[in-house]
């Protein structure tokens, strides 16, 4: 009976250093791969898209390294921080409307953004796009 304790408690101190050990790793992967920060200047352009048409179309020259720090710098945005990223609430005033699955989807350069506002990197010559989009099963990601 004392060497099946034993098993179990060795069984479980293995699963333990493990789970840290894959913890460990699966963070390291993070930090190495995520999107780096560009400092300097760049130019960038903005639009917001209702309906297949700009509702709102800019160049912005900035020195941010993030999106979220130029859309909060032109007022284009609204939302919140939450414990996962920025919760996007409106861009450019325009709320969606939840009742007919309405959202706002990030393409950056013409492609859909995996990333929130907070944690896309600016880089020159960047193309962004916030397009209201319709359907929760929209087939993008």
């Amino acid at each position: 009976m004392k060497k099946t304790q034993k098993n179990q408690t060795r069984n479980i101190v293995i699963a333990v250093i493990a789970f840290i050990a894959l913890i460990a790793v699966f963070v390291t992967a993070w930090l190495l791969l995520r999107p780096k920060p560009v400092e300097g200047a760049k130019t960038i352009h903005v639009a917001v898209v209702v309906d297949d048409a700009a509702v709102k179309s800019l160049d912005v020259h900035t020195d941010a390294e993030y999106l979220l720090e130029v859309l909060l710098e032109e007022d284009l945005i609204e939302g919140e921080e939450q414990t996962w990223g920025f919760w996007v609430t409106a861009v450019n005033g325009i709320v969606p409307d939840e009742d007919n699955q309405e959202w706002w989807a990030l393409y950056r350069n013409g492609e859909f953004s995996m990333y929130g506002p907070d944690q896309t990197v600016v880089e020159d010559g960047d193309r962004f796009e916030y397009i209201l989009t319709t359907g929760w099963d929209d087939g993008d990601w």
